[in-house]
């Protein structure tokens, strides 16, 4: 007697377990079908626990008829300046989101500043945004890497909030060209070399023409 009811508390175990697995399954199977189609957004972006982008960046073009409401962003560079990008408007303007100890930012860093020297003589604007140092650290990082168009400073999210819809959490670093009008045309998530940001903002001020 005592034998039988081990081997049914044994087998009412082994269903319980059972059903539990099929249910993790059928569970990690619906998040699976249901994840976004557009590669940018999920964390296969590279993002890591460190809080920046790793490999290759992710590259997304917006046609011009698909564009959204102008990027509404105003405040102060690290050297005390005032921007205003309704300002910067009739021309397109370069958003590179950075901080100092990101080794990608580092690395992008030389490229973002030859192509400011190729494309500001036909008025491209180029912002840097700093998510987490204070005008020290970005001046410094600046100065070290040569970079001579500003940065301001976002510790407390109001231009990645303003870029919420284009760009995944923690996507540092990432680069949105916005058009003439402000709207968002182009972005890469991850690294940006010059050849492909010289091409996405070629690309830009031909529509814009």
């Amino acid at each position: 007697m005592q034998n039988t009811y081990a081997q049914r508390s044994r087998l009412r175990s082994f269903s319980r377990l059972a059903y539990g697995s099929a249910l993790l399954a059928v569970t990690l199977g619906a998040i699976t079908g249901c994840a976004p189609a557009d590669k940018g957004v999920e964390d296969t972006s590279g993002s890591n626990d460190q809080g920046y982008v790793a490999g290759t960046g992710v590259i997304t073009q917006i046609p011009e008829s698909q564009r959204s409401t102008p990027v509404q962003l105003a405040g102060n560079t690290t050297n005390g300046d005032a921007f205003d990008l309704q300002e910067w408007q009739g021309s397109p303007v370069v958003l590179n989101l950075w901080y100092a100890a990101c080794p990608p930012c580092r690395e992008e860093a030389p490229d973002l500043q030859e192509s400011y020297e190729s494309f500001c003589k036909e008025g491209v604007h180029f912002l840097g945004i700093n998510v987490r140092d204070e005008a020290t650290a970005a001046n410094a990082f600046a100065r070290q890497f040569g970079i001579t168009y500003p940065s301001m400073l976002d510790k407390e999210g109001q231009a990645v909030a303003a870029l919420s819809s284009l760009l995944p959490p923690q996507a540092v670093p990432s680069t949105v060209i916005l058009d003439s009008k402000g709207r968002p045309a182009a972005r890469v998530v991850g690294i940006v070399d010059r050849s492909t940001l010289a091409g996405l903002i070629t690309d830009v001020l031909a529509t814009d023409a």
